[in-house]
């Protein structure tokens, strides 16, 4: 098993058909009426696809009509997620196909998918020439009427007439955005026109290739999510990811109806250290430099406007962002970040000591923030005893902290996305004696025990985890184990729940020698388990003191995905607790709610989360100028008072913003670990 170094990360990982000159120049060739057609290679690696995912994936994919039937509306939901360019004619006409995806994929043939892209191409073009008309007249925004800007579970439409009310709705929508953001009326028309000709020019400028992609990936995702296909220059961009290299923002990004929203901050990268962007923005316009033109990238595909927001280490990028906090019709923020390489290896442990406050004593706490589990895996390979590591780090961090007689240690997770597998056993050891720490069950059935095979400890002392809803993979190992052994406590969100691991295939092994480049395969091959048997897949590790979350699992983790292979268990290993935490859970809980309820920090967060939800569950909005201006007015006095509220606080406490007693969530982590602490000493 510890020979086996698998690499458990949680990946965005994006398309990118055309460079960023041919995005946003404007006198480039298209020709709006030709029709796409599959490439003779694409039928070969269509059938080998095909073959892999029934043979060799986890769940061994089953070609069959129910297969068909969700890969069909998966394919439809990648071109037209938000039903505003298909008629409910095409569907019809469409659905002659749905039961037979099966035998295409089987048989490589491609023509219903290329059919479906050409339609959707088609009506692009009339969606196109509708809005430079309608840019042509003047809107009333006195008329009391509303726009819905999700309509992913609504029928698609049956009529060009109300396609055309639709697209008219939406138009006036952002146009009162722009007027509410005090933009003239040509001003408003001059920059609706050239978003949507360069989202036309965009979509013009598929090729074969990418259609293909769309469609293998509707497949691929439908097995399950973290399944996909790379063609050749997607496969290129991937090496470049997963050499934790990727020069550019370090933010995962997801398509959100027309936006581009921000899913998860890469701790260490360039967007973590300016502090601005966070999980939940959405992109709204990119630029290039500090004086650079912003082009408007709402309705773009998401890999067009990755490919914008990437570039030189170095250089600026510019966004313009809806914040999570205030909603879609907002004005949007301004946020300037220099690229720079997002190495993981870089993101290495720190530590930091606090003293809190605890029922009329002073507690002094050690936290160790842990951004990833990396590992330098040339520097172990070539024998360097210097090689850096997570588990080396840490062991280095807690031994300092002993020295500054620390009573307690938090070892923060938060944002920590994965990593090292070993990393995550070898971390685990310096907390318990040798034992199992993971399960992982391959395709033929075997399970593999991973285990601490070192008996020495490096840390007995009370010990408490914090994570949130972007700990993942390697981050879930370690917290899953933790609170199995009863070693510690684990507080903050639910985690994202991935439990399966990857592996990456290259499609030319399966042609013949003398073809080009084919592309690859991401392909799932097996699942982990806790030491109990129990999946983290889907459910994540469940903390035992809970903090409030403004994101749910059904949009931020694992069970988001429709096609998320199910949780289940398996036998549990053979191991010992060292305590039973369930023993104080329930008076850790009743303490903190009494503490929090009387915290004023606290319940700003509490009121910012639910703010937040609401913000984010609003999908309907009015095109009257009046009720906009008069509701964005009310969000704006309230999030000044606030702010001046918070400001007060600080200066009371007499502590800098950005100090870190600001992170309310980490500063109440450290009383729950004192009444643990306190606790077990009675």
């Amino acid at each position: 098993m510890r020979k086996l170094f698998l690499l458990l990360i949680l990946i965005s990982f994006v398309v990118f058909p055309q460079d960023r000159k041919k995005l946003t120049e404007e006198n480039h060739d298209i020709d709006s009426n030709a029709v796409l057609q599959p490439e003779i290679k694409h039928f070969k690696i269509n059938k080998v696809i095909s073959r892999i995912l029934t043979r060799y994936h986890y769940n061994r994919a089953n070609l069959n009509d129910s297969l068909s039937s969700v890969i069909f509306d998966k394919y439809l939901k990648s071109l037209d997620n938000n039903r505003m360019y298909f008629l409910q004619s095409d569907i019809d006409e469409f659905e002659k196909d749905r039961y037979h995806f099966d035998e295409y994929l089987y048989t490589g043939k491609l023509d219903a998918a290329y059919k479906i892209f050409n339609v959707f191409k088609k009506r692009v073009n009339e969606r196109m020439h509708y809005v430079m008309g309608r840019l042509e007249k003047p809107f009333d925004f006195t008329k009391d009427e509303y726009v819905d800007l999700d309509r992913s579970e609504m029928d698609f439409v049956k009529t060009e007439a109300e396609l055309d009310d639709l697209w008219r709705r939406r138009i006036k929508h952002e146009a009162l955005n722009l007027k509410l953001a005090d933009k003239e009326a040509d001003d408003i028309k001059s920059t609706l026109t050239t978003r949507y000709q360069r989202y036309h020019k965009i979509i013009l400028q598929y090729k074969s290739e990418d259609v293909f992609q769309l469609y293998m990936n509707a497949f691929g995702n439908m097995v399950d999510p973290h399944t996909s296909y790379f063609s050749p220059i997607t496969s290129e961009n991937f090496k470049i990811n997963m050499s934790l290299s990727l020069e550019g923002i370090g933010a995962q990004l997801q398509a959100d109806n027309d936006y581009t929203k921000v899913s998860r901050i890469i701790p260490g990268g360039p967007a973590d250290k300016a502090g601005e962007l966070k999980a939940g923005d959405r992109i709204v316009a990119v630029g290039q430099g500090n004086d650079g033109e912003m082009v408007d990238v709402i309705g773009w595909r998401l890999d067009d406007v990755v490919q914008l927001i990437r570039g030189d280490k170095g250089t600026t990028v510019k966004l313009s962002v809806l914040k999570a906090e205030n909603g879609l019709d907002m004005e949007p923020e301004e946020i300037k970040i220099k690229r720079d390489k997002v190495r993981l290896e870089e993101q290495a442990a720190q530590k930091e000591v606090i003293e809190i406050e605890h029922e009329g004593k002073k507690v002094k706490l050690g936290v160790i923030d842990l951004p990833a589990f990396y590992i330098d895996f040339e520097g172990r390979a070539n024998g360097d005893p210097n090689y850096k590591s997570t588990t080396k780090d840490v062991k280095r961090l807690i031994s300092e902290l002993k020295e500054e007689d620390v009573e307690g240690i938090i070892i923060d997770l938060r944002n920590n996305g994965g990593g090292s597998l070993d990393e995550a056993i070898d971390l685990t050891g310096l907390f318990i004696e040798q034992g199992p720490v993971v399960q992982v069950k391959q395709l033929n059935g075997r399970i593999e025990v991973g285990a601490d095979e070192d008996p020495s400890i490096s840390y007995n002392g009370p010990l408490a985890v914090l994570v949130n809803r972007f700990s993942a993979s390697a981050s879930e190992i370690f917290a899953g184990a933790i609170q199995d052994y009863g070693r510690g406590l684990i507080i903050g969100e639910q985690t994202f729940g991935k439990g399966t691991v990857q592996n990456l295939l290259d499609l030319s092994r399966f042609m013949n020698p003398s073809e080009d480049k084919m592309g690859q395969l991401k392909l799932t091959i097996a699942k982990y388990y806790r030491i109990t048997g129990s999946s983290t897949q889907h459910k994540g590790v469940e903390p035992d003191v809970k903090f409030p979350s403004a994101l749910s699992a059904e949009e931020y983790g694992e069970s988001s995905y429709e096609s998320a292979l199910p949780w289940d268990q398996i036998n549990t290993s053979n191991f010992s607790r060292y305590a039973n935490i369930k023993n104080f859970k329930k008076k850790l809980v009743s303490k903190h709610d009494k503490r929090v309820k009387n915290d004023k920090e606290f319940n700003y967060l509490v009121e910012d989360v639910e703010e937040m939800k609401a913000n984010h569950e609003r999908t309907r909005f009015s095109l009257n100028e009046t009720v906009r201006k008069s509701e964005r007015e009310k969000r704006e006095a309230k999030r000044e008072a606030r702010k001046a509220e918070r400001e007060k606080l600080s200066e009371k406490k007499g502590i800098d913003e950005g100090e870190v007693l600001d992170d309310v969530r980490l500063l109440e982590s450290g009383h729950i670990l004192a009444d643990l602490i306190l606790m077990a000493i009675k």
